[in-house]
């Protein structure tokens, strides 16, 4: 007696699968692709709106990094006592400077590669869609 046949056994499992189709996919117009590719006036929009995003992500994130590295000395300026103040024999504006800094240069890393990244996807999801 096969184990198929075998009462109380589970059917043997069988996939499936949906059926190849010989049909090429319709070409749609003229791809998007082929004008970046060609360097066509289309082309050059799609990649200068890439640079663009890029450049203006990259400005933000400086500006913002520049702008809270700014913000050490006006709260040493606006705080006067913590210019003085020591943690275990260590002034307190190094460890602000040489152990806050750093997490604020990686969350600054982290964010424009995320963001570079999604606005690559973008740009390579609007080039495949049309081909």
């Amino acid at each position: 007696m096969s184990r198929e046949d075998a009462p109380g056994q589970p059917p043997k499992r069988v996939r499936v699968t949906a059926p190849r189709s010989l049909a090429s996919r319709a070409p749609s117009g003229y791809p998007v692709a082929r004008e970046v590719a060609e360097q066509s006036e289309v082309g050059q929009v799609f990649v200068r709106s890439l640079i663009r995003s890029q450049l203006r992500l990259a400005v933000v994130v400086a500006v913002g990094f520049l702008l809270v590295l700014l913000a050490f000395p006006l709260l040493l300026a606006w705080v006067p006592g913590l210019n003085r103040a020591e943690f275990l024999g260590v002034p307190f504006v190094w460890l602000l400077l040489g152990v806050g800094v750093y997490p604020l240069i990686g969350l600054s890393a982290w964010l424009y590669v995320r963001t570079a990244s999604r606005n690559e996807a973008r740009y390579l999801d609007l080039v495949e869609e049309d081909e």
